[in-house]
């Protein structure tokens, strides 16, 4: 329930107290710690380079920016280009600034565009009209700022939303669900596309492939709305599609099919318009508890799989998705959720798969009343050290982008000081493949500048810095780390061997050029 959390916290934090529990780039000039001395197994000759795996230097860092009801960004509607362009370079600074890699941006909150589309008309979080112009193609814009301060771009689609509003009379005239009024059902005070019928999944999976063949998104990402979430408005009416679609199957059955099945198209459809392009989902953080299935978390929250069917554990073991970033939003020590019994359940998941897990955390309830763990700085924190001791733990996402400008607590800088003091690498999933570019050609320092020719096909460059003997293996794991940069350029004050590899887009990376800097005087 992320877009909504804002708006729906005291009834969601109810509905958890009652067992149902809703959860809901580094820059150039970043000047880290001094470096830190190798233990005596990283000083062996090259070749033999054991890495600390208490340093990855490959960890996926990034925060979710929502435009649904203007969360995130636009700060409101009817705002000025220049305006909302300096709102969203803002957001992008302050997350280079924390030495982040990713950002998740919300391009369809609810079958609607922010960015220019024949399929679906403008999003209304742009103007405050559904339909209208704004004028200009935000999505070039979003997708260009993220890559020159070296974030990827993931495009973050709503797939069954069709509208905030029931009545369609409201809607534009070209809006699908007004053109195809039998596609939906209204559900509460909402209205959605209806999971069950081949035509919504055929025009959900053309509207994420038009973005991926027009743009230059790093990846598609879907949050956790599938089904409706329960108690939002009583029965969810897809009984016609049911008796047409069912051929005999369970309800619940049928249901969790379609989502999967769409699942399965989405990916299929991005992956061959473009390889590169990673997808994947952030669900629910409880797949199943225990009680349902001994296969299950030792939790007593809400289950995906029985109440919006949503069947991450089948998306895992199916291969149909890159990355699974489960909504942890609970502390450790909540008693339905536990946040110390979800990471090891989720691991253990995607534990011998090519699926990678990130951690999506609830940045948005630090320093709230929720309970009473977010009122402690060190909460957020403790989530991070205890992800440390599972090896498929890839990475945390952080919801969302406001607040990560207000840093409730003082907590971003907590979180920078202890676990981003360096810049990291985007984890390599192997099915996306890539190509390492080759090694950076004519390094040299001149003075504190060292510059290199670039390299055919690299997206950016990794720079570390040792000293003596560290220089040997100091690509070898995060500790030497010093920046990631766009250019072949880094300007730096101190002396010491510099070690530069290029990385194509997905961080695929070349054999390293060293060059040594002396005292500066």
């Amino acid at each position: 329930m992320r877009t909504a959390r804002p708006l729906l916290a005291a009834a969601a934090l109810a509905v958890v107290a009652t067992g149902a529990a809703y959860a809901y780039g580094p820059r150039a000039d970043a000047r880290p710690e001094a470096a830190e001395p190798l233990s005596k197994a990283a000083l062996k000759p090259v070749g033999t380079c054991v890495p600390d795996p208490k340093h990855p230097k490959r960890q996926l860092r990034g925060v979710w920016i929502a435009t649904v009801k203007n969360i995130d960004w636009p700060s409101r509607t009817g705002l000025s280009q220049a305006r909302q362009q300096a709102e969203y370079v803002k957001l992008l600074d302050a997350a280079a600034a924390r030495r982040f890699n990713a950002v998740f941006v919300q391009v369809r909150p609810a079958s609607d565009a922010l960015y220019r589309s024949s399929l679906e008309p403008w999003s209304q979080y742009l103007t405050g009209t559904p339909g209208k112009d704004p004028g200009w193609d935000p999505l070039p814009f979003l997708i260009e700022e993220a890559h020159k301060r070296g974030l990827e771009f993931h495009a973050w689609f709503n797939p069954y939303r069709a509208a905030y509003d029931a009545k369609t009379s409201k809607l534009p005239a070209s809006h699908p669900a007004r053109v195809n009024p039998g596609w939906t059902v209204k559900y509460g005070d909402r209205l959605y596309y209806n999971p069950g019928l081949p035509e919504v999944r055929r025009h959900v999976t053309k509207v994420i492939t038009d973005v991926v063949q027009r743009y230059d998104v790093d990846g598609v990402h879907f949050d956790d709305y599938f089904y409706p979430y329960p108690g939002e408005g009583g029965r969810f009416d897809d009984s016609a599609a049911f008796a047409k679609y069912g051929k005999g199957k369970k309800l619940a059955d049928w249901r969790r099919g379609n989502v999967n099945t769409l699942v399965a198209e989405v990916n299929e459809a991005v992956h061959k318009t473009k390889a590169h392009v990673k997808f994947g989902i952030s669900p629910f953080g409880i797949w199943r508890n225990k009680a349902q299935d001994p296969s299950g978390s030792a939790t007593s929250g809400m289950s995906a799989y029985d109440s919006i069917y949503a069947d991450a554990r089948h998306w895992i073991k199916a291969g149909s998705v890159d990355y699974v970033m489960p909504q942890l939003y609970w502390p450790r020590g909540f008693k339905a959720a536990d946040y110390r019994v979800l990471v090891p359940w989720w691991a253990n998941e995607v534990k011998g798969t090519d699926v990678d897990l990130y951690i999506g955390q609830a940045l948005y309830r630090v320093g709230t009343r929720d309970d009473k763990a977010w009122t402690k700085v060190g909460e957020l924190p403790a989530h991070l050290a205890l992800n440390k001791g599972h090896k498929q733990v890839d990475g945390d996402v952080y919801f969302s982008a406001k607040q990560m400008l207000s840093n409730p607590l003082g907590v971003m800088d907590r979180l920078t000081a202890t676990h981003y003091k360096r810049p990291a690498l985007l984890p390599l999933i192997k099915p996306r493949g890539g190509t390492a570019p080759a090694k950076p050609a004519g390094l040299q320092a001149a003075g504190a500048v060292l510059r290199w020719t670039a390299s055919a096909g690299a997206r950016g460059y990794a720079v570390y810095r040792a000293a003596g003997a560290d220089a040997a293996c100091a690509d070898t794991d995060g500790r030497r780390l010093v920046a990631v940069v766009s250019s072949p350029t880094y300007t730096t004050a101190e002396p010491g061997t510099y070690v530069v590899t290029a990385l194509d887009r997905l961080h695929n990376e070349s054999k390293p050029a060293k060059v040594k800097v002396s005292e500066q005087r």
